[in-house]
């Protein structure tokens, strides 16, 4: 237990955990197969005081030169899906943004994204949520987060996971937890197909951070 008058706050020991990860170079010096194939740059935000969570895959390569998240045409469709503005979004005291991957995986043969690396979750993972006490709301975004946050409940895939939203929202216990496909182009598709999530989801999405913010 730290002494009356420390400075070992709940802050203070998320800080240090931040550091640490931000200094993080194991997927280069003792990765689980092939390294990383550039330098590190994990990218991450969070405050022991956030309520609201933003889990999502991994940063792109936009997010990789600026290392700030969601820079990017995803993260203005996303900050759209939550009816927030950029302050807000940005505000660590609020929303802590903690993707599954810190850093830029690298592409694909097709050039696509690579999945996050192997060596964050397993390391990292456990650490922060045990620091982000004050979660009341998480925004779940691809199968990769739900996965590992749902565990069972993710196994149908993205869509089926995805359709029991509000369900998941309306839960018992802190954090609740929201899947959400990535607002990446990409799934613009699956959007079309599935109108209910913008009709029914992000509604229900906007009026509770709206909550939690205010």
């Amino acid at each position: 237990m730290p002494r009356a008058g420390s400075n070992d706050t709940a802050e203070a020991r998320l800080e240090r955990l931040l550091a640490s990860i931000r200094a993080c170079r194991v997927c280069r010096e003792n990765p689980r197969g092939a390294a990383l194939p550039h330098t590190p740059r994990p990218v991450l935000r969070a405050s022991s005081t956030a309520r609201i969570g933003i889990f999502s895959q991994a940063p792109g390569t936009r997010v990789h030169a600026s290392g700030v998240p969601f820079t990017d045409p995803s993260g203005d469709r996303l900050r759209a899906w939550m009816g927030v503005t950029a302050d807000e979004f940005y505000d660590a005291q609020r929303i802590a943004i903690v993707p599954m991957g810190f850093c830029f995986p690298g592409h694909d043969a097709k050039g696509g994204d690579l999945p996050p690396r192997p060596e964050c979750a397993p390391l990292w993972r456990d650490k922060v949520m045990t620091q982000l006490s004050a979660l009341e709301l998480v925004l779940l975004v691809g199968s990769h987060a739900q996965r590992w946050h749902m565990g069972k409940l993710a196994a149908g895939g993205l869509g089926k996971t995805v359709a029991g939203s509000r369900s998941h929202m309306e839960a018992e216990g802190r954090p609740r937890y929201l899947p959400m496909p990535h607002p990446s182009w990409r799934n613009n598709a699956w959007l079309k197909a599935n109108p209910w999530f913008e009709a029914e989801v992000l509604p229900a999405l906007r009026a509770a951070v709206r909550h939690l913010l205010t």
